[in-house]
């Protein structure tokens, strides 16, 4: 509010903030509306236990694929050695004739995350399916 002195028909120097504050909120809702709804993730599922009632003759065939990366960064393939560079190759060239395109990384625990997600991120593009991730316990 403001104090007007003198005549009643002159100019006012008051601010009008109704307008300022409709806009305020305009602009509000645009930003609510325009709030990214996609999320960028991996997907990820939660290992499932094994049931109590398996039979005793079972037989499980393991023919899983395991990319090993040490502390120091060395890789390997099911006890293979292989390079960084090699990698998106040699998986290329087992995962092309597999049916199955599941793989499992084993990474030790002083490991940056960062170099497991690349490799993920070659195994993606050699064309692997699932992969898992597999603790030293």
């Amino acid at each position: 509010m403001s104090m007007s002195s003198g005549a009643s028909g002159g100019p006012s120097n008051e601010i009008n903030i109704t307008p300022y504050i409709d806009i305020l909120l305009v602009l509000l809702i645009i930003f609510m509306v325009i709030q990214p709804t996609i999320q960028y993730d991996l997907e990820a599922r939660v290992p499932q236990e094994m049931p109590e009632d398996l039979p005793e003759n079972l037989i499980i065939k393991s023919d899983a694929i395991v990319v090993s990366i040490d502390t120091q960064g060395a890789l390997r393939i099911n006890q293979d050695g292989v390079t960084l560079d090699q990698l998106g190759t040699r998986l290329f060239d087992i995962y092309s004739a597999r049916a199955n395109k599941n793989m499992f990384i084993q990474g030790d625990t002083d490991l940056p995350f960062g170099d497991v997600i690349n490799i993920i991120d070659i195994a993606k593009g050699a064309g692997v399916g699932d992969i898992g991730l597999l603790t030293p316990e």
